[in-house]
């Protein structure tokens, strides 16, 4: 909601939870509940503008008033639910395909069409490289200064720079190559080159109904 021109695919999981006429059901359901947050959200925002705005001392909050005309500004683009038993191989293949077909949507995406550098091609070539070397780490974590010395080893990347090593990853991280969580400070420096890892991890933290599991231990 705090990014321009975003766009959300909702996914629905746990199908094979339900009854057939539950899955369209709920998928209606949750579709309304996100049509009704949007409205309330617009409707929150511009109710705090009229109050800012009808202040006795209006340019007190000027900066207040900016932000929430800035997220006023925020269109969010919501596409049709995907439901999905995580279960069946086939599912996930119906979700691949849904999720390609909205990327490859120049009017939702009209980035898609840019053509990179040959050298953001050589660094995730790189990189998948080390990523599935033998040298590499379980955890897939690396060094974002000794990533730059691994790939600068290469020939053709012998001139490799910080800075655009950075916008390389930034890009890697958007499509999913890679983890890199820069504007956080504790892990800035480390670059993630094994997703997955990560995803086993938040699996072992955040787990469905951990509380009441915890709860019922005596």
């Amino acid at each position: 909601m705090r990014v321009p021109d975003s766009v959300v695919l909702p996914v629905g999981t746990h199908v094979d939870c339900c009854q057939e006429e539950e899955v369209e059901e709920k998928s209606h359901d949750i579709m309304a509940r996100i049509t009704a947050m949007l409205a309330e959200r617009k409707c929150n925002l511009a109710h705090f503008i009229n109050n800012l705005e009808s202040s006795e001392e209006p340019e007190f909050y000027v900066d207040q008033w900016e932000r929430l005309k800035e997220m006023e500004r925020c269109t969010l683009t919501i596409l049709s639910l995907v439901a999905v038993n995580c279960t069946d191989h086939r599912d996930i293949k119906k979700l691949e395909a849904a999720i390609l077909e909205h990327v490859k949507n120049e009017e939702l995406f009209p980035e898609v069409v840019r053509v990179l550098p040959p050298i953001y091609r050589q660094v995730e070539a790189a990189i998948v490289d080390i990523a599935q070397s033998e040298e590499m780490a379980d955890h897939g974590m690396m060094d974002l200064q000794y990533l730059l010395s691994k790939l600068s080893q290469c020939k053709h990347l012998a001139n490799l720079g910080r800075e655009l090593l950075q916008d390389i990853l930034r890009y890697l991280h958007r499509i999913g190559l890679v983890v890199w969580y820069e504007e956080i400070k504790h892990v800035e420096s480390t670059v993630f080159l094994k997703p997955a890892f990560l995803i086993t991890m938040f699996k072992l933290l955040v787990r469905y109904r951990l509380v009441q599991q915890l709860e019922s231990i005596s």
